[in-house]
């Protein structure tokens, strides 16, 4: 494993002017989203009574809410608003990805990245094995999203919500988290020339170095993010400002640096 997150590291390297390309991409994201969302939480919170209401009023404040949620068409605009970012973000990520992994797989010391011609050369395939994935990822929110509301909805504290919807929630994430590598092998398959079928037999019969190699960098980000939140939260200043705006470039390179690392297991594990 230290072998591949050496050479994963090596190609996150060459690979910076895209680095930061893809973090001011995530920026611009970040922006507009916070926006909506900002104007769509603040009016809404002004009307909640907080610490100066009483605990009837806060019932009524929940009661009304869930009225309006259910029984009136108010949440519609902001649904298809969201509908509408998650929609764009999916249209741009396969490009985006086209042009990493083919730049991972054909890249040299001599001629750099080839970012651009990836995005050229190998949008389709990737666009086509993301949106199986997005489709079967997604699937079973049909079934346990109207659960989850109902639970919700009847559930009498945050405990009780957990032990109804964890389960169900759990199942549903260690359902993405296997189609994502598995598809992420059949993409480098098809932008390397492998083929898909043959690059998803491929992943399953190495699933297990593949997974470990990924389950390592997500815990190296995870405990990166805490390390983050806790120097943030014990020196409050300066320190913390520059902390937490440097925290999405860094998020940014350990994306890559995961994806890297990856790609060199699948690499040395195709055959």
């Amino acid at each position: 494993m230290k072998i591949h997150l050496k050479q994963g590291w090596r190609l996150t390297i060459k690979h910076f002017y895209i680095i930061i390309f893809l973090f001011l991409y995530e920026l611009v994201w970040g922006f507009f989203l916070y926006r909506s969302i900002d104007g769509i939480m603040v009016p809404l919170l002004k009307r909640y009574p907080g610490g100066y209401g009483t605990e009837g009023s806060v019932q009524l404040f929940l009661t009304e809410a869930q009225f309006r949620l259910l029984k009136t068409d108010l949440i519609h605009p902001y649904l298809w608003l969201f509908a509408g970012l998650l929609a764009a973000r999916m249209l741009i990520t396969p490009f985006l990805n086209a042009g990493l992994f083919h730049s991972l797989c054909y890249t040299t010391d001599n001629e750099g990245t080839r970012f651009l011609h990836g995005i050229r050369a190998a949008w389709k395939p990737i666009a086509l094995l993301y949106v199986i994935e997005m489709v079967l990822a997604l699937t079973p929110g049909i079934w346990l999203l109207p659960r989850a509301l109902h639970t919700l909805l009847n559930s009498g504290n945050m405990t009780e919500l957990l032990q109804m919807a964890g389960p169900w929630a759990g199942a549903w994430l260690a359902w993405a988290i296997l189609l994502h590598l598995l598809f992420l092998a059949m993409q480098f398959g098809s932008v390397y020339g492998n083929g898909a079928l043959r690059s998803l037999w491929s992943g399953v019969r190495n699933f297990l170095p593949f997974a470990g190699i990924s389950i390592i960098m997500w815990g190296i980000t995870a405990l990166l993010s805490m390390t983050f939140v806790s120097v943030s939260m014990l020196w409050a200043g300066l320190i913390a400002l520059i902390l937490q705006q440097s925290y999405p470039f860094i998020k940014t390179i350990m994306k890559v640096w995961t994806v890297a690392s990856q790609y060199d297991v699948w690499q040395s594990k195709r055959t």
